[in-house]
C-alpha cells in the first residue's frame, strides 16, 4: 500500500484528506445513532402494537442531535448534557402537545427558548444545545398535536435516542488519542506527496506553470493538516499513541517540516532563476536530503534508521558546500546563496528533531518541561468588556425580535407550516456574529435550499413508491449533510432540503413543487429577516470584526517578535514559540474568513485596501514564522554594545505594533512608525560573518527586519509617518 501511494498522486491525496477522520467519524456517529435509534424504536413499537413512525422520528433527531450539538469542551460535560439532552426533549415533546390548540403559546414558547438558548450560551454551549433540541421537540410534538396518551411512547423513543447518542459518542467511537495518530498519518502523507513534487521541480530543467499550482496547492494543504495536528496536540495525550514523546517535540517536528516544504516551494523558483540549480551537485544534494526525508518513516516503531542518518550526512554536505561557496564570494555573496542556506538550516531542524523523536520512542522515557509561570494581563480588558453588552446577550435580543417577526410572517405566508420561518431565522443567526456573516450564510442558505428542493423533487418523483429505497438514500444524504458540513454550507443546505423532499413524499405519500416551493420561499423570507435584524439591532459591522480580527493577529506578533529579539541575550528557549507560530496562523486565517463576505458582496469596492493589508499580514506571518524555523539553532559572540541594539529593537516594533493597533481600532490617520535602518546598519557593520563554526547574526535578524518593514508599510499606507530615529 505504501509503495503504491508513493507512486500514485490520487491515493495520496485520497487517504491525507479528512485528517484524523473528523469530519467522517462525526458523520459517521450522528447517521449510526440515527438509524439506530429510528430501527430500535419502530421494532419495539412494533412489538407492543403502537404506531411507531412519529416516536421513530422523534427518536432518530434526539440520537442524531445528541452526536452533532454536543460541544462542550471536556468530555465529562459532554457526557451531562447528552444525558440532559433528553430531559429537554421530553419537555419540549409535553409543552408543545399541551399548547398546541393555541398557536400564540406555542409561537411565545418558541421565540423563549432561542432567546434562552443564546442568552444562556454565555455559560457554556451546554446551554445552547438543550435549547436546539427543545425548540425542535417543540415544534414536531405542536405540529402533531400529541393526546397525553401518547406521551409514554415519545418518551421511550427520546430514552432509545439519547441511550444510543451516549452509546456511540463515549463508548463504542469515543475519540481517544487514536484521533491524533490519524491527524499525524495524514500530515505525514500530505508531506510525501508534496516532497515528491518538488524532486520533480528539480529534476525538471523548464519550469511548469501547471507544477507549480500543482505544488502552491498542495503546500497550502499541508499548512491545513499542521494546523489539525497542533489542534489535536492540545488537546489528546501524545504519550497513549507514543510513549516517550511530548507535545512540545512533536509541534516542533510538525512546524518545521511544513516550514521547510514551504520554503522549498517558495525558493526553487528564484534559485532556477539565479541559475543556481544548474550546479549538478546542488541538485544531487536537495534531492538526497529530500529524498530521504520523504522514505522516512519518523514515528514507525520498525523505521530504516539509514533514511534520516542519509539525510542528515546529505544535509551537511550541503551546509559544506555553502560554506565553500560563501568563502568564495566573501566580498559580495549571491543572492541565492542566503535561499540556500535557510533550506539547509530548516532541513538540519526536521532531520535533528526526526532523530530526537525516534531516540525518545525507542528509549521511552519522556522528559517533561517545567511549567512557566503564567501570569494574565487580561484583567483590564475583561472588566472593561463586562461594563458592555455580551455577544449573546445581543444575539438573544435579536432573535426574539427576529423570532417575533418571523413568526408573523409565517402565518402570513404559509399559514399550514408557520414556524418555517422561524426555524430558518434561527439557524441563520447561529454562529454568525457580524451583518456581513449573516448576509454570506443566508445567501448560501437560500441558494442550496433552492438547488436542493429542485433535486429534491426529481429525485423523490422518480423514487416515490419505492419505501426502502427513498429511506436509503434518507439515510445517505443525512450523512452527506454532516460531513460536507465543515467544507461548503451551500451544499449542507442542499442535502437538507433533499432530506425534506424524501420524508415529505414518505409521511404525506407524494410530493408536489408548490410544496417545496413552499419551504424555498420560507427558506429565503427566514434568511433575509435575520439580515434585517442583524443589520438593525445591535449591528456590528463586518470592518470591525476584520479590525479585532486584525488586532488579535497583531497581539500574538508582538509576543512572538519581542521574544525572539529579547533571546539574543536573554538566556530562553525560542523553541516554545512553535505553538506560538501555530495559533499566528488561526489569526491570520481568522482575518481571512471574516473578510470572506466583505470582498465578496456588492459594495466590495468601498474597501479595496483590505486585500492589500491581507496581503501584507500574510507575508508578515511568513517572515514571523522564519524567524523560528531557521534559527533556533544559535551560539553568538558579539560586542557588549549590541544588547543596547537589541533593546532598541525590541521597544521600536512594540511601539509600532502599539500605533498600527491604535491606528485600526479608531480609524485615526495619524501617527509615527520607526524603522530599523540604524539597528541594521550595526548588526551588519559589527556582527561576525558566517562561518561553519558561527552563526551569523544578520541571517537571524533578517527576518525581523522584514517583519517591521512590513508593519512600517502599513502604517504609511494607513496615513502614519515613518521615522529612523526613536527620540526618548
Amino acid at each position: 500500500m505504501k509503495l503504491l501511494q508513493r507512486k500514485n498522486y490520487w491515493i495520496s491525496r485520497f487517504l491525507a484528506s479528512d485528517p484524523g477522520r473528523k469530519r467522517l467519524n462525526q458523520a459517521g456517529k450522528a447517521t449510526i445513532s440515527l438509524i439506530s435509534s429510528v430501527v430500535t424504536v419502530i421494532f419495539v413499537l412494533r412489538l407492543l402494537g403502537q404506531p411507531p413512525l412519529m416516536p421513530a422520528i422523534v427518536a432518530g433527531i434526539t440520537g442524531m442531535l445528541g452526536i452533532m450539538t454536543v460541544m462542550d469542551d471536556t468530555k465529562e460535560k459532554k457526557k451531562v448534557t447528552t444525558l440532559l439532552l433528553g430531559v429537554s426533549a421530553a419537555c419540549g415533546v409535553t409543552a408543545g402537545s399541551l399548547l398546541a390548540s393555541n398557536a400564540y403559546l406555542v409561537s411565545a414558547l418558541m421565540i423563549l427558548i432561542i432567546f434562552c438558548g443564546f442568552y444562556f450560551s454565555r455559560f457554556g454551549s451546554r446551554y445552547f444545545s438543550l435549547g436546539m433540541i427543545g425548540f425542535m421537540t417543540v415544534y414536531l410534538s405542536s405540529f402533531l398535536g400529541l393526546a397525553p396518551s401518547q406521551f409514554p411512547w415519545f418518551y421511550l423513543g427520546i430514552v432509545i435516542g439519547t441511550s444510543f447518542a451516549f452509546l456511540y459518542n463515549f463508548i463504542i467511537f469515543k475519540d481517544s488519542a487514536q484521533l491524533l495518530k490519524r491527524s499525524m498519518r495524514s500530515f505525514h502523507i500530505q508531506a510525501n506527496l508534496t516532497f515528491g513534487l518538488l524532486i520533480e521541480t528539480i529534476q525538471d530543467p523548464k519550469t511548469s506553470d501547471s507544477r507549480i499550482k500543482k505544488l502552491q496547492y498542495n503546500v497550502s494543504k499541508l499548512r491545513e493538516y499542521a494546523s489539525h495536528v497542533a489542534t489535536d496536540l492540545n488537546t489528546q495525550d501524545v504519550k497513549e499513541v507514543w510513549p516517550g514523546l511530548t507535545t512540545a517535540q512533536l509541534r516542533l517536528y510538525v512546524f518545521d517540516t511544513s516550514m521547510l516544504v514551504v520554503t522549498l516551494t517558495d525558493s526553487l523558483q528564484q534559485l532556477k532563476k539565479g541559475e543556481a540549480l544548474e550546479a549538478k551537485e546542488l541538485r544531487e544534494l536537495l534531492i538526497k536530503v529530500i529524498t530521504a526525508l520523504h522514505k522516512a518513516e519518523v514515528l514507525s516503531q520498525d523505521y530504516e534508521v539509514q533514511n534520516l542518518t542519509v539525510a542528515q550526512e546529505a544535509t551537511e554536505e550541503l551546509r559544506q558546500m555553502i560554506n565553500n561557496l560563501f568563502a568564495r564570494q566573501h566580498s559580495q555573496p549571491e543572492g541565492w546563496l542566503y535561499l540556500i542556506r535557510r533550506i539547509e538550516s530548516i532541513a538540519k531542524h526536521v532531520t535533528n528533531g526526526a532523530l530526537a523523536i525516534q531516540q525518545s520512542l525507542q528509549s521511552g522515557q519522556t522528559h517533561v518541561p517545567k511549567e512557566k509561570d503564567e501570569t494574565s494581563d487580561t484583567d483590564d480588558k475583561d472588566e472593561e468588556e463586562s461594563q458592555k453588552l455580551k455577544p449573546s446577550t445581543k444575539k438573544a435580543y435579536q432573535s426574539l425580535i427576529a423570532g417575533t417577526i418571523a413568526i408573523i410572517v409565517g402565518h402570513i405566508i404559509s399559514p399550514v407550516q408557520p414556524y418555517w420561518v422561524l426555524l430558518t431565522t434561527f439557524i441563520v443567526q447561529l454562529g454568525t456574529e457580524t451583518v456581513g456573516r449573516t448576509y454570506m450564510k443566508g445567501l448560501q442558505r437560500s441558494v442550496g435550499t433552492v438547488i436542493g428542493a429542485v433535486l429534491g423533487f426529481i429525485l423523490a418523483k422518480a423514487v416515490s413508491g419505492h419505501s426502502v429505497i427513498e429511506i436509503v438514500l434518507l439515510f445517505i444524504v443525512v450523512f452527506l449533510s454532516f460531513y460536507i458540513f465543515a467544507v461548503s454550507y451551500t451544499l449542507m443546505s442542499m442535502f437538507i432540503t433533499l432530506l425534506i423532499a424524501f420524508m415529505y413524499d414518505l409521511l404525506l405519500g407524494g410530493i408536489s413543487f408548490t410544496l417545496l416551493g413552499a419551504r424555498v420561499i420560507d427558506t429565503i423570507a427566514g434568511a433575509a429577516i435575520a439580515l434585517t435584524i442583524a443589520a438593525l439591532i445591535f449591528p456590528k459591522k463586518t470592518m470591525e470584526k476584520v479590525s479585532e480580527a486584525f488586532n488579535d493577529y497583531l497581539e500574538e506578533l508582538s509576543s512572538y517578535v519581542t521574544q525572539y529579539i529579547r533571546s539574543f541575550h536573554e538566556p530562553m528557549d525560542i523553541k516554545e514559540l512553535a505553538d506560538l507560530a501555530f495559533k499566528m496562523d488561526e489569526k491570520v486565517q481568522a482575518i481571512k474568513d471574516e473578510s470572506k463576505s466583505l470582498l465578496q458582496r456588492p459594495g466590495a469596492l468601498r474597501h479595496r485596501e483590505l486585500p492589500r493589508w491581507i496581503t501584507i499580514f500574510t507575508a508578515t506571518n511568513y517572515y514571523a514564522k522564519h524567524l523560528l524555523a531557521s534559527s533556533y539553532q544559535k551560539h553568538f559572540t558579539y560586542p557588549q554594545e549590541f544588547e543596547a541594539v537589541f533593546t532598541s529593537m525590541e521597544n521600536k516594533f512594540k511601539y509600532n505594533i502599539e500605533t498600527l493597533t491604535h491606528m485600526m481600532s479608531t480609524g485615526d490617520r495619524s501617527g509615527v512608525t520607526y524603522n530599523m535602518n540604524e539597528e541594521r546598519k550595526q548588526i551588519e557593520q559589527y556582527a561576525p560573518a558566517h562561518n561553519g563554526s558561527e552563526s551569523d547574526l544578520v541571517h537571524h535578524l533578517y527576518y525581523v527586519w522584514r517583519i517591521n518593514q512590513s508593519i512600517v508599510l502599513l502604517g504609511k499606507e494607513m496615513g502614519a509617518e515613518e521615522k529612523d530615529q526613536k527620540t526618548t
